[in-house]
């Protein structure tokens, strides 16, 4: 994972980091808004010894004196000096407010209080030194008319504090703003390493170790306009499917399929509409084409080409029909065009039966390219059959939906049967992949485009 790779992860989840930040900042508002101010009041005491002639000297020349100032320390919290100042249970919330803070190597002592009320605050920190100071004179008295070996000198007394040291909200908003992006961002990386759907034409080629041969875009008014003829010749979407077609002439140098399967991983991945675009743009550059709704479960071709599918081609396949009979001549140019039919409770049966082998080598004979529109891979085994018998097979994978082990699991089961992949097809991609990869052709996206 290298930096184009995060910036591209933030470009896409621009919307969620966005959103966490708006959280945060809320959330950061909520706390400071309802935090109450908290006040420090401080005062500083010295520490002095007596020499040995009888007169005070400054605690830092007293070595032993210097080092037990941490000592003295932990007195300023104890129950004993804090209950000289206050009474019942404020004892143990002050004892809680109270921080002292030796001067590191000096005998200086500084004691804090925090309160709500910065008046208070200091009153009880100018208390505090005082009563510190008679606790250490009585308690450094060896008798009761001994003079004190230790002497506490209050030199810096507390003052009513202005601004409250907390809630700060700069602070609280500059850590509710990392700690959302920090969130955010790691959600974004964990989220798009456990997602295992393609979404780049790189990943597709890797799943299916076949080349990607078009990448057909997204449009929101592809369900009601899902056939290019009902948009502008020179579209996005016209495009795409010209680049597909020469993608397949490409492919077939050598040897050129003259019948083809189209199918998908799972539905709802838009293999319909490929196969009769696929079609459409045949018939525009000049081929005899004819397109076979082989999908005997869920068949749409009727519905996109507003066609009748009542007889087809289980009616030819049951002898039921004439082979002539049953296709119809769609559009101009003319693409012919073979329904499904009726519905048969033995889908599998019929495609793979020897009478589907004779009715594709008729067809095959009598076209320049045969497409086959087949049901999903996965769910059922009616493609299988039908690249079984066919010349090549073209995988359509939604973007966003199919999973790579998908991908992978569709490739082993035509490669289980020695179907020919002639390569895959990404479809329902956003416009902004910004490109149209193909093999070995590469046509740049201007628009949107759909399926």
């Amino acid at each position: 994972m290298d930096l184009l790779y995060y910036m591209r992860l933030v470009r896409r989840g621009w919307l969620f980091l966005l959103l966490s930040l708006s959280i945060a900042v809320g959330a950061a508002l909520v706390v400071t808004s309802n935090t109450p101010p908290e006040y420090d009041a401080t005062t500083t005491m010295l520490f002095s010894s007596y020499d040995k002639e009888g007169s005070l000297s400054p605690a830092y020349q007293a070595g032993a004196l210097s080092q037990g100032v941490q000592s003295y320390a932990s007195l300023l919290t104890s129950r004993r000096l804090v209950s000289r100042i206050t009474t019942g249970e404020d004892v143990e919330r002050l004892q809680a407010n109270i921080t002292a803070e030796p001067v590191p190597g000096t005998v200086l002592l500084r004691a804090k209080v925090s309160d709500h009320d910065p008046a208070r605050a200091a009153l009880l920190a100018n208390s505090l030194g005082s009563e510190f100071s008679r606790m250490i004179d009585q308690i450094e008295r060896s008798t009761p008319d001994s003079r004190p070996a230790v002497k506490v000198t209050i030199v810096d007394r507390a003052e009513v504090p202005e601004e409250p040291v907390s809630p700060r909200p700069v602070v609280n908003f500059a850590i509710a703003v990392l700690i959302a992006l920090l969130v955010a961002f790691s959600s974004l990386v964990v989220r798009d390493r456990l997602d295992t759907t393609v979404k780049t034409s790189e990943a597709l080629q890797q799943a299916s170790k076949s080349s990607v041969l078009g990448v057909i875009g997204y449009e929101r008014d592809a369900r009601r306009h899902p056939l290019i003829v009902r948009s502008n010749r020179r579209s996005s979407r016209s495009e795409a499917y010209r680049s597909l077609r020469t993608n397949l002439q490409f492919i077939g140098v050598d040897k050129q399929p003259k019948s083809l399967v189209v199918t998908s991983c799972l539905p709802s991945d838009g293999k319909s509409s490929t196969s009769a675009n696929l079609a459409i743009t045949l018939a525009q550059a000049g081929w005899r084409v004819i397109l076979v709704d082989g999908d005997l479960r869920r068949p749409r071709i009727p519905d996109y080409l507003g066609i009748e599918g009542s007889m087809g081609l289980t009616d030819v396949l049951i002898e039921k029909a004439r082979l002539a009979d049953v296709i119809q001549t769609w559009g101009q140019p003319c693409l012919s065009v073979l329904p499904s039919g009726q519905i048969p409770p033995n889908p599998s049966e019929l495609l793979g039966s020897q009478g589907m082998r004779s009715l594709l080598a008729q067809l095959t004979s009598d076209y320049d390219m045969v497409i086959l529109d087949a049901p999903p891979l996965l769910p059922v085994t009616d493609a299988v059959a039908l690249a079984a018998i066919c010349d090549g097979t073209l995988l359509v994978a939604r973007y966003g939906k199919t999973r790579r082990e998908q991908v992978a699991r569709a490739t082993e089961l035509l490669s289980s049967i020695n179907a020919r992949l002639l390569g895959t097809v990404l479809n329902f991609a956003p416009a902004k992949h910004g490109h149209y990869y193909g093999y070995g052709y590469e046509a740049e996206v201007k628009t949107p485009v759909s399926a």
